[in-house]
């Protein structure tokens, strides 16, 4: 039970060490650093030219929708290339896991097109 404690105790002494050390790193940070706030630096960052119209317009949510669903085919394809250096290796199971892979990744892409994900409208 002694043993117990005594492992509790280094753990809690490295959290409080921890913990303290970065509230000092912390603390330091805002103490010594140098601020300056010229006109340059409070103006908002656009592609390198001035803003010519408000930011809280409205954006159409198609563009995430179109971002996310080219990144999870994109990702999907990815493993298309593995398989594909080392078909000669595989097994059967193998090939066939593969091959549901594909099928799932086509049933996947007619399901977003058939819900008109993929339609810009």
């Amino acid at each position: 039970m002694l043993l117990f404690y005594k492992n509790f105790f280094i753990i809690a002494s490295f959290l409080v060490v921890s913990i303290a050390i970065a509230l000092i790193i912390l603390g330091l940070s805002y103490r010594v650093s140098r601020t300056s706030s010229d006109l340059e630096k409070l103006s908002t960052y656009e592609c390198g030219f001035d803003p010519y119209e408000d930011a809280r317009n409205h954006f159409d949510v198609q563009f995430y929708l179109v971002a996310i669903l080219f990144l999870i085919f994109d990702l999907e394809t990815a493993f298309f290339f593995p398989w594909t250096t080392s078909v000669s290796f595989l097994t059967a199971n193998s090939f066939f896991c593969m091959v549901d892979f594909i099928f799932e990744l086509l049933a996947g892409f007619i399901y977003a097109w058939l819900v008109g994900a993929l339609e810009w409208s």
